[in-house]
């Protein structure tokens, strides 16, 4: 009896040593959320205060709605260079580009030191025509410097009527001097397919951006070629595509694969953890296939070369490619703006992620010259496939 209420309060005694230390994490975790939203809320008077003493100590009057505009700006560019802020008018713009008729000059940018950073001129655009290339910096819009510029106000720089023209400074990798481009401003409409039969037996399928019908114009081009029993081989262009949806890149990587992993995306929540295979069946039943890539292959391109590098389904010839290996969301906002914002990165099938690494090709073929242009006598890493694959 003795033993039974000694072993009985020593249990009492461990349960009361648990409680008590329970009680003590839980106090202190509440101090330690105190305290980070009291540093929260210091941070954010503190920035009323440099707003107000802007407001009345700067050298010229500002506009305090844009100063704040600029400000949502910065936090979000902080993150990445992907992320930021739309405000109603360019929201409204840009869901009117997704329609895929656009006025512009027909190049995708992001933001990278505080200048305007090229990923990817669009092909058969003003741009592309007048030699922009991947990874130039865009550093004056006709007469205003882009530094300090978000990349809201530097695309919207560069807006303008159809036909009219602008002027681009750009600082290339490689120049010692900037290079000047007067640029004549035209209605982008983009086509993301095209197809060709190269030396009689090479299926040629460039692809320029992943829209809404991408991967079903690639079926019906391979199908196409398919019936052609010369063709032996294939090259898929993806130089010079900046990326698009994921659903297609999905599906086009599928359309050369038999099984296995084609891509996962990882984020804070659980529901941006996912992967995607591949479905059984090639469509070009296992010929030989060659990716062309360069540095303005991003995001879905890297996608789909990565996919199918990993799975050594096809050889990988060119230049490494951008590097963009995130997935944006855009989040309306209440004032009828938005926030373009990084929700999760890509992987591939071998683990790696694509994030400021790109992919790499298995053969490194570098463009010649300045002249360089994509299918064309100076298309040195194109002529190279081709003569991989002919012998």
């Amino acid at each position: 009896m003795v033993r039974i209420n000694t072993q009985r309060k020593t249990n009492y005694m461990i349960k009361m040593k648990f409680l008590t230390i329970f009680f003590i994490l839980y106090v202190l975790s509440i101090q330690v959320v105190n305290s980070v939203e009291n540093n929260i809320y210091k941070k954010i008077d503190l920035f009323g205060e440099v707003l107000e003493k802007i407001n009345k100590e700067y050298v010229d009057e500002i506009d305090q709605s844009e100063s704040m505009d600029s400000a949502i700006n910065g936090l979000l560019q902080s993150l990445d260079p992907y992320s930021s802020y739309m405000s109603p008018e360019i929201f409204t713009e840009m869901q009117t580009e997704t329609s895929g008729e656009f006025g512009g000059l027909g190049i995708e940018v992001s933001m990278e030191a505080g200048v305007v950073k090229v990923i990817s001129p669009i092909d058969d655009t003003p741009a592309s025509r007048a030699g922009i290339k991947a990874g130039d910096y865009i550093v004056k819009i006709n007469d205003t410097q882009v530094q300090g510029k978000s990349l809201s106000e530097a695309v919207e720089l560069m807006r303008g009527p159809v036909g009219s023209s602008i002027e681009l400074t750009i600082r290339r990798v490689g120049k010692k001097k900037a290079l000047t481009f007067n640029i004549i401003r035209e209605i982008i409409q983009i086509r993301s397919v095209k197809t060709d039969l190269l030396e009689k037996s090479i299926g040629y399928i460039r692809l320029t951006s992943f829209n809404d019908n991408s991967a079903e114009q690639i079926k019906k081009e391979v199908e196409k070629l398919e019936k052609n029993k010369s063709v032996n081989s294939y090259i898929l262009d993806l130089r010079n595509n900046p990326g698009g949806l994921l659903s297609q890149a999905i599906k086009i990587a599928d359309f050369f694969l038999d099984n296995g992993e084609i891509v996962s995306t990882k984020g804070r929540k659980t529901s941006e953890n996912r992967k995607w295979f591949a479905n059984k069946g090639d469509l070009t039943n296992g010929k030989t296939l060659i990716v062309l890539i360069n540095f303005g292959s991003a995001s879905a391109s890297e996608i789909v070369a990565g996919a199918l590098k990993d799975h050594k389904r096809a050889i990988l010839l060119g230049e490494n490619s951008y590097g963009k290996g995130s997935v944006q969301s855009i989040i309306p906002l209440k004032n009828n703006g938005a926030i373009r914002l990084t929700v999760a990165k890509y992987y591939l099938p071998s683990g790696k992620s694509i994030s400021e690494v790109g992919v790499t090709p298995d053969i490194e073929i570098n463009e010649k010259n300045d002249d360089f242009r994509i299918k064309t006598e100076t298309d040195n890493q194109l002529n190279y496939a081709i003569k991989l694959l002919i012998g």
